[in-house]
């Protein structure tokens, strides 16, 4: 019998968090750019561009996002590979890949995309199938993150390399207590006004502490394979882009 894993600061049974997590990203699906904007005032965007920056894509190869949310690590990929190329976009939570599919859908990116709904920790792709794997804001979320990272290694290729964009260990100094007021007791509140819901704004506070600080993902990285480890603290440490390579 698996132990008891976090939902935030609540320990719930291992196989309940993934319902849980659904159903937080269920309530927010509508209001989730508006929500990234207004949590981050537009910084998501600078992070996103940097991770797509990094992904060493070229016209005619193969990407995958994972957890793809509404799309906007996807739309990179997508104009990364151009028309010769391919990108699949998944996400376990059915409104949230709606969303996704409908951002690229207004972009213009129709022929070289495709929509899977699939759980990180066992992604229904061939061995080897993919230059570039994403995952932004999405890991976390995972229940076995381990699981996770060993299905992401298998689906790359030779010499591909995985983008990892989260939240992590901000390192602000004397600001950290603002940070702290922000989390919990600003962006709930945020969440009640914009969304509707102050509970699954509080959940993503939680999640963000629960989370893996910096070093200790790069092992994690390391444990499950992949070579050439390497990170990048951005806006202080408060979201970190980490880059690992199956070689």
């Amino acid at each position: 019998m698996r132990p008891n894993t976090d939902f935030g600061y609540e320990q719930v049974p291992w196989d309940e968090k993934k319902r849980r997590v659904r159903g937080v990203f269920d309530s927010v699906a509508s209001r989730y750019d508006l929500m990234n904007d207004v949590m981050s005032g537009g910084m998501h965007r600078l992070w996103k561009r940097f991770t797509i920056a990094k992904s060493g894509l070229r016209p005619g190869q193969q990407a995958l996002d994972v957890a793809a949310g509404s799309g906007d690590l996807a739309l990179g990929l997508a104009r990364r590979v151009g028309r010769s190329g391919r990108v699949i976009v998944t996400d376990i939570n059915a409104a949230m890949l709606a969303e996704g599919r409908n951002r690229l859908l207004n972009a213009g990116i129709a022929g070289n995309a495709q929509y899977v709904l699939a759980d990180a920790e066992a992604l229904p792709f061939a061995d080897a199938s993919f230059h570039c794997v994403t995952i932004g804001f999405g890991l976390r979320n995972v229940t076995d993150k381990d699981a996770a990272l060993a299905s992401l290694y298998r689906v790359l290729k030779p010499g591909g390399r995985l983008l990892v964009l989260e939240f992590s260990k901000a390192h602000l100094g004397p600001l950290a207590p603002l940070y702290e007021l922000y989390s919990f007791q600003v962006l709930p509140r945020f969440g009640e006004l914009l969304a509707g819901d102050a509970a699954s704004y509080r959940y993503l506070a939680e999640s963000i502490r629960r989370h893996p600080d910096q070093e200790t993902l790069k092992g994690m990285m390391e444990r499950q394979g992949f070579e050439r480890c390497e990170y990048y603290n951005l806006t202080a440490g408060i979201v970190a882009l980490h880059v690992g390579y199956r070689l």
